[in-house]
């Protein structure tokens, strides 16, 4: 079973940055490394859609949610099976929960994954972040 924890998020000033992480732990039935799958970073707002924020695929492609598009940096490090997100200029819009994902599928790629936010993945508990002026 693989597990996904997420940290980073907090309480920022307009204009911030913050860092999130997500650390993946566990094996798949058949031991796959976490290196084969895609990645990515969903953000919810109570009342709205589960919204694809940036995703990253095993060939380190990416995908962004064009709100996100310059502001925010998706990056993955195989050697920790960690995926972080940079994300600077953050704005009240982008307040919200941050869910991590990983798509267990062995064909995954970035662009469908970000735009398939309720699709089959294995998700973190999330994290939130607040944004204020």
């Amino acid at each position: 079973e693989v597990t996904l924890v997420e940290s980073g998020g907090g309480s920022v000033q307009t204009g911030g940055s913050l860092r999130l992480s997500c650390v993946a732990s566990g094996y798949t039935y058949n031991r796959i490394p976490m290196r084969a799958f895609c990645f990515g970073w969903f953000r919810q707002v109570p009342g709205k859609e589960r919204e694809g924020i940036a995703t990253i695929d095993s060939r380190f492609d990416t995908a962004y949610a064009d709100s996100v598009k310059g502001r925010f940096t998706i990056s993955r490090d195989n050697d920790k099976d960690s995926i972080y997100l940079q994300m600077n200029m953050l704005n009240t819009e982008d307040t919200a929960m941050y869910y991590c994902a990983v798509d267990l599928h062995y064909d995954c790629e970035a662009v469908p994954m970000r735009a398939r936010p309720d699709g089959p993945y294995t998700w973190g508990q999330g994290t939130t972040v607040t944004v204020s002026s």
